[in-house]
């Protein structure tokens, strides 16, 4: 028997570590790692010449792209393709498209972009460096409000908080938010929501050596916020609910987390339907991060959400949890917050948010394999031992 099996090598890193096993030649194994990574490639809005085209270039290099099947006699206009092929036929695809018409040239430029857009390695604080390429982070909730879904009022008080947020230990950052964002919930005046995270941000500045966030889609509340001693806005309207927003984060040179959210926390939930979830999430997305870019943010300084429990259904947010990865093509450190959310009650018959531990972490640990490096989380202490071994477990290696 020959024992054959199908082995995942799309990580570059996996696919060496074979390759070398089998005992291949080392300048092989520099030329073969290209050849062992498959991608799909999501393109959209192609002319119908333009998608013709690329599925010739495709089929000519021995790989293929799927295109509408009106392509070939241009009987639709434009068409979406998905490019299959190795990451080495796809730097062929680049090389055969720079010359070619229709907007092709283009095409080209932003798969060379793609095929090289890494992730920063670190996030530069006023305290510090916070390193974004070991194992995931967890951020700590800190909720100074009366009524936020799983711990309204318990941290209202502001003692409460500040003995919570020292409580938070193994936490990689803390974020303060003052204003709940339950689905319903009523909005806060900008100086009510000054007034319950400011003071909190100001002591624990000076007593926490990490990062403190400040969730808040206000830039009055965030300029304050930072002045304070916060090192980073978890805005969860994605730079849409104020306008200035984001030219206040730049001013301020803090970083920036932009989450996807339909309309506002009264009105999230009463329309989860999507013609395609993914797609859509991730083009909000995709504008967020450039609004940001074009005020004056640094790339590097903004994380991505994809807002899971705000505006999607439950089982819409389990498909999230497994397509991560996708949102990873943003060239943005991926933040996921589904710690004690309804999503995981309703999966698993679970009315008391506080009484969902086992799904949160459960959660988590999807999140980090599928490619998250931040987590916001209620649990740190359970969470950190929880994401830590899956994280030793993805990158472990044969010795």
């Amino acid at each position: 028997m020959y024992h054959l099996r199908v082995m995942d090598l799309s990580e570059p890193g996996r696919a060496r570590a074979e390759l070398e096993r089998i005992g291949a030649d080392a300048a092989g194994v520099a030329r073969m790692i290209d050849k062992a990574g498959f991608l799909a490639i999501r393109v959209e809005g192609l002319k119908a010449p333009a998608a013709n085209i690329l599925k010739q270039e495709m089929l000519s290099l021995g790989a293929d792209a799927a295109v509408a099947r009106g392509v070939v006699n241009c009987s639709i206009e434009r068409s979406d393709a998905l490019i299959l092929g190795t990451r080495k036929q796809v730097r062929r695809l680049i090389r055969k498209l720079r010359p070619q018409p229709f907007g092709l040239k283009a095409l080209a430029a932003e798969l060379e972009e793609l095929l090289v857009r890494e992730e920063p390695q670190e996030f530069r604080w006023h305290g510090g460096v916070l390193r974004l390429d070991g194992r995931p982070l967890v951020m700590g909730i800190l909720n100074v409000t009366p009524d936020s879904f799983s711990d309204g009022g318990d941290y209202f008080d502001r003692e409460a908080a500040l003995d919570r947020a020292l409580q938070m230990k193994g936490a990689d950052l803390l974020d303060v938010g003052g204003e709940s964002t339950r689905p319903g919930a009523p909005p806060v005046s900008q100086e009510e929501e000054e007034r319950r995270v400011v003071p909190v941000i100001e002591h624990l500045a000076h007593r926490v050596g990490v990062p403190i966030s400040v969730d808040t889609y206000k830039a009055a509340v965030a300029r304050r916020a930072v002045e304070a001693g916060a090192a980073l806005v978890n805005d969860v309207s994605g730079l849409r609910m104020d306008p200035a927003m984001a030219g206040t984060v730049a001013e301020l040179g803090a970083g920036l987390v932009v989450m996807h959210m339909r309309g506002d926390p009264r009105t999230m939930q009463s329309d989860t339907r999507y013609a395609d979830l993914v797609g859509e999430i991730f083009r909000a997305l995709e504008e967020s991060v450039d609004r940001a870019v074009e005020a004056g943010v640094p790339r590097e300084r903004v994380w991505v959400d994809p807002g899971i429990g705000f505006g999607k259904s439950a089982e819409q947010n389990l498909v999230l949890l497994r397509r991560l990865e996708e949102f990873r093509s943003l060239g943005c450190p991926v933040l996921v917050g589904a710690s004690r959310k309804s999503f995981i009650g309703r999966t698993l018959g679970i009315e008391d948010p506080k009484d969902r531990l086992e799904g949160s972490l459960a959660a988590a640990v999807v999140a980090v394999w599928n490619g998250a490096r931040i987590l916001r989380v209620h649990d740190v202490r359970a969470t950190r031992r929880a994401v830590d071994l899956a994280w030793a477990a993805s990158r472990a290696t044969e010795e």
